[in-house]
């Protein structure tokens, strides 16, 4: 029997001490990431400028792009309001770091909670996640909507015109139905944007700018987009319908915990460890380890490894009965869809 998250046991309660920001780990991860994130993006420029090899340049993208998503990683920890104990200053970094990211911060804000009250709930998809159907939903659509589900869901498409479309489109975009905090956070980021690019075309060129900041967030996006892909869509991953549905249950088995070697854990921010940030979104980046390393029931978890999480490439619909991701193929042999 599932334990509700109505009656929380008392190990989940004992996560509450590793919600607790620690100011002077938060300030110093800020400020030498970004002094590593411009140091780098320095170097791209000058290289592109002394008119070496492109292949130089884009070889420093791939360190930017990595100093990124760690930056981001603070974006989103800010949004949990974990990164500080101050609101404002949550906010404040917030908003720098949406511009730097290219992610309106209001805006992403909203969606990401929708998406941690939600996450493997079948009855409320479609805020803040992977679109992910179900195999009878699958069997019942019409062609063209089986047809762009396969395109969604095809990894040339999700993770090669996906990441850009997502940063460089979308979150330039006011949604209808989004509220005025929202609506002005796109706004504010958008300006701060074209004020960055008219600033860098009169000092640097246009040309340059874009041959720099154009890989990095290409790169920064894809990887972005690959980490939260494999966080939600595994074999044995968690739904359940909104009468079933269990936050515990839901953050332990719908979430991975991605193992990954020591330099990338650095780089993500330990968002790896991701079923214990659904757990307790408010425990910063930098509380994640420790709380893995001393709370024995999130131990319990079989991890995700770089060869295995590519296999997550491979699953592509939800199926109710046997309860774990399949792929198109199998799907097909289920149900005898063409």
């Amino acid at each position: 029997m599932s334990v509700k998250s109505e009656a929380k046991p008392e190990w989940y309660k004992a996560l509450a001490r590793y919600e607790q920001p620690d100011l002077k780990k938060s300030v110093w991860q800020l400020t030498h990431t970004l002094l590593l994130y411009f140091a780098t993006v320095y170097l791209m420029v000058r290289t592109v400028q002394a008119g070496f090899t492109y292949w130089l340049t884009l070889a420093l993208a791939v360190l930017a792009a990595g100093f990124l998503v760690r930056l981001f990683i603070f974006f989103h920890d800010c949004t949990h309001r974990s990164f500080f104990a101050s609101d404002r200053a949550n906010t404040i970094v917030g908003y720098i770091l949406g511009v730097l990211t290219f992610t309106p911060y209001e805006e992403w804000r909203h969606s990401h909670i929708v998406h941690h009250a939600t996450a493997g709930n079948l009855d409320r998809r479609g805020v803040g996640d992977v679109w992910t159907m179900t195999v009878d939903e699958y069997r019942a659509a019409s062609k063209g909507k089986r047809l762009a589900y396969r395109l969604v869901r095809n990894p040339l498409v999700m993770f090669g015109l996906g990441p850009g479309f997502m940063f460089l489109v979308m979150h330039r975009l006011v949604k209808k139905d989004a509220r005025m905090q929202e609506r002005v956070s796109v706004i504010i980021t958008n300006l701060a944007l074209l004020t960055i690019i008219i600033v860098a075309s009169l000092t640097i060129g246009f040309k340059t700018y874009f041959l720099v900041q154009f890989p990095i967030i290409i790169i920064a996006a894809t990887l972005g987009l690959w980490l939260f892909y494999v966080q939600h869509q595994f074999a044995d991953v968690y739904w359940a319908r909104n009468d079933a549905w269990d936050r515990i249950e839901a953050a332990l088995k719908g979430c991975s915990y991605y193992k990954l070697p020591a330099a990338l854990r650095w780089f993500s921010g330990d968002i790896g460890l991701h079923h214990i940030h659904h757990l307790r979104a408010r425990i910063p980046n930098y509380n994640l380890q420790r709380c893995y390393d001393e709370v024995p029931e999130v131990r319990a978890i079989t991890p995700l490894t770089i060869p295995s999480s590519l296999k997550s490439l491979g699953y592509n619909l939800w199926d109710e009965e046997r309860r774990k991701m399949v792929s198109f193929r199998q799907a097909v042999a289920l149900t005898s869809v063409p």
